[in-house]
């Protein structure tokens, strides 16, 4: 054989090589914060993911194809989210999980809509179902069913006079704080000041300073732990006697190390923490994360992108099939209480999860909480 049919050979060889290894393989995408301010959360969906697809590839794959994990940081910035969908699309993942952010999550959806990529967060922006993307389901609550039980605390169990609504500006934290201001108001309580502070200031004097005048009973802040923490500290160092309640996303163990003492007597309101989840499956996981990594998921949101790559893995099951359509209306239609990690596992024909529960903590500034209410 001369060197040119050699070679040829030998680049039809390889062809039929990569051919046979992406047969055998079907790919998953996480797109997340691996870097950056949230990179803690990021990072343990990453390894979460990665746990649920080692046990599946051990068990034999997923119909018979071994499932290869592929991620790309986008740092919960929109710019690096839009850049992660196009890497993940163009890499053949049939789903991507993630992201952390409702403003990540969203700016990546149109382009898995296009594509025909499953997506799935735990993004809580009631915005990310509006565009009736078939595509796309939340493996968390929305904002509003957080709002309703929030104000319900607020205004009907602890019977807050004068309240104080602070958010950031992104789509997730405006949201909520849009939603409890309301929710708070058709119960017949009294919203006092409704504001806003730029994530990443690190000094909310300011802000704090015009809240301090209206002598609240409460400050609720819908935004992340990175601003949460500060903001708690700062209000304290200000002498501002009011209670302190954050919304889910304050829910993370940096929260404590930017509090310091301050920390003392917050209220977080969010699903029930990884620790607490009462149910056999989240045992396993849990235990199994604890021993592979060394560590606990920072909070619960590693566990439902955890819950959401294992429904998609149960519609593929069910469907027998690859077919990104037929998986979603498998999930959105005929899946009913599938025993999620985080509980039972239903998502509306909109791509809505529903059967939301949410406790109240209080937390203490040796880094532990307590459940105060359910």
């Amino acid at each position: 054989m001369n060197l040119k049919k050699l070679t040829g050979a030998l680049a039809l060889s390889a062809v039929v090589a990569s051919s046979l290894v992406a047969a055998d393989t079907v790919k998953i995408g996480v797109q997340a914060p691996i870097t950056g301010k949230y990179a803690n959360e990021g990072q343990s969906i990453e390894n979460f993911v990665k746990l649920i697809a080692d046990e599946k590839n051990a068990a034999g794959g997923l119909l018979g194809k071994q499932i290869e994990v592929i991620t790309c940081d986008d740092e919960a910035k929109a710019q690096k989210a839009a850049v992660c969908a196009k890497k993940l699309v163009n890499a053949g993942v049939i789903a991507d999980i993630g992201s952390y952010t409702s403003g990540a999550t969203e700016d990546a959806q149109t382009t898995y809509y296009r594509n025909k990529v499953l997506q799935t967060s735990d993004g809580t922006s009631d915005s990310l179902i509006k565009r009736k993307y078939w595509t796309f389901f939340r493996n968390s609550f929305p904002n509003s069913s957080q709002s309703d039980f929030t104000a319900e605390y607020m205004v009907n169990t602890k019977k807050y006079k004068n309240i104080v609504v602070l958010s950031d500006y992104s789509s997730y934290s405006a949201g909520l704080g849009d939603a409890t201001e309301a929710s708070v108001k058709a119960l017949g309580g009294n919203v006092v000041f409704r504001g806003k502070i730029k994530a990443g200031t690190q000094n909310f004097t300011a802000m704090l300073t015009k809240v301090k005048a209206m002598n609240p009973d409460v400050i609720y802040y819908s935004g992340y732990y990175t601003d949460g923490g500060l903001l708690r500290a700062q209000q304290q160092q200000l002498q501002i006697n009011a209670d302190f309640v954050g919304g889910d996303s304050n829910d993370n163990p940096d929260f404590y190390k930017l509090a310091g003492k301050a920390a003392e007597g917050t209220v977080l309101i969010n699903f029930p923490t990884p620790e607490i989840l009462p149910y056999e499956v989240a045992k396993k996981y849990l235990a199994a994360y604890k021993e592979t990594f060394k560590m606990n998921p920072p909070s619960i949101w590693p566990v439902t992108n955890a819950d959401g790559l294992r429904a998609v893995i149960e519609g593929v099951e069910k469907t027998n099939s690859f077919d990104t359509k037929k998986i979603s209306d498998y999930i959105r239609n005929d899946m009913k209480d599938f025993p999620g990690i985080t509980g039972p596992f239903n998502i509306r024909a909109d791509g809505e999860r529903v059967g939301a529960k949410f406790v109240v903590y209080k937390m203490k500034n040796d880094g532990t909480k307590n459940v105060v209410s359910e």
